[in-house]
């Protein structure tokens, strides 16, 4: 078996594959070349993050593939169905990542929450003049224990982000489309294990009023999940992260929301427009913005790679 890791794949992850005797490929081949890479080096599996595409026509050039592989939760940069349709067997890390996106939330979270998106704006211009005047424009931040989280989409990030907030002290309300009673186990660093009981709901309107941060981890979708009548039902002075995917968010929206004072701030991981976001999201005081940072820690991509190629050598096995 020939590997391509187009994308590139951690050290533990191209250990494992050697040490099943599995030959890897680590040549970054350009979108346009790859087809004619694939076939000339008899290359049997791809692996991809999100830099690759691979669309019907690569699939078509490339019969002899065997097997697509995706480092991350998402796998929009790959045509799956036709794919699978063809023979192919698609598989991605739904895992390894979720720990890394979850802790982004809540950094973007405490950006807002005590304002240091705007504060590391303009300490730099104006905190050697206007000291005194910064430190009180930015009390009104506020805590997080005590508070209510949303958490809209509660798969594997969903609880990781959960988990993260019941160690704060926040109250959870869980939006899911198949809600089932889930477990939240919490490991702590003496050896002890607690154990929490989340009840999500199917339906977005008990979560909207009630939540004082609301946080998307959901996979991609065909329409907004929070577009003009889900920003007027949400609590005022919300805030609001979008880890998920671009897209799912109105971001015009948003911003009217956010100068009418309705949205008290909101973070931006993922946009309608990337890579070129609008210049009005960039500009925005309001808007804590990280550029699709969720699964971008050296902890993530080993977990990924090793992920995969666990994989890889069962399918091998096979």
């Amino acid at each position: 078996m020939k590997v391509l890791a187009n994308d590139g794949i951690s050290e533990e992850g191209k250990n494992i594959l050697q040490n099943a005797g599995i030959e890897l490929v680590e040549t970054r081949v350009s979108q346009e070349h790859l087809a004619h890479f694939i076939n000339e080096n008899k290359i049997d599996v791809l692996l991809v993050r999100s830099a690759t595409k691979v669309r019907k026509e690569l699939i078509d050039a490339c019969p002899q593939l065997k097997i697509i592989g995706r480092g991350g939760v998402g796998m929009d940069n790959i045509d799956v169905d036709y794919a699978r349709a063809k023979g192919i067997t698609v598989i991605n890390t739904p895992k390894a990542s979720s720990r890394s996106v979850a802790e982004l939330v809540f950094a973007h979270f405490f950006s807002l929450a005590r304002f240091l998106h705007e504060s590391n704006r303009i300490m730099p211009l104006e905190g050697d003049t206007q000291f005194n005047i910064l430190k009180k424009s930015y009390a009104g931040a506020v805590e997080l224990q005590g508070k209510t989280l949303g958490i809209i989409g509660f798969g594997n990030i969903g609880k990781e982000v959960a988990k993260i907030a019941i160690a704060l002290g926040m109250k959870i309300k869980a939006v899911t489309s198949k809600p089932t009673p889930e477990v939240i186990s919490l490991n702590f660093f003496d050896g002890q294990k607690v154990d929490f009981t989340i009840h999500p709901t199917d339906n977005l309107d008990d979560l909207l009023p009630e939540a004082d941060f609301i946080t998307i981890n959901t996979p991609k979708t065909e329409g907004y999940i929070i577009d003009e009548p889900e920003l007027e039902k949400m609590k005022d002075g919300v805030f609001i992260v979008n880890t998920a995917r671009g897209g799912v968010i109105n971001e015009a929206l948003l911003l009217d929301f956010i100068d009418e004072g309705k949205v008290a701030g909101a973070a931006l991981d993922v946009y309608e427009n990337e890579p070129s976001p609008e210049l009005n999201l960039l500009m925005n005081p309001a808007l804590s913005l990280s550029p699709h940072l969720g699964g971008s820690t050296i902890d993530a991509q080993k977990k990924i790679g090793i992920e995969l190629a666990e994989q890889i050598v069962k399918l091998k096995q096979k």
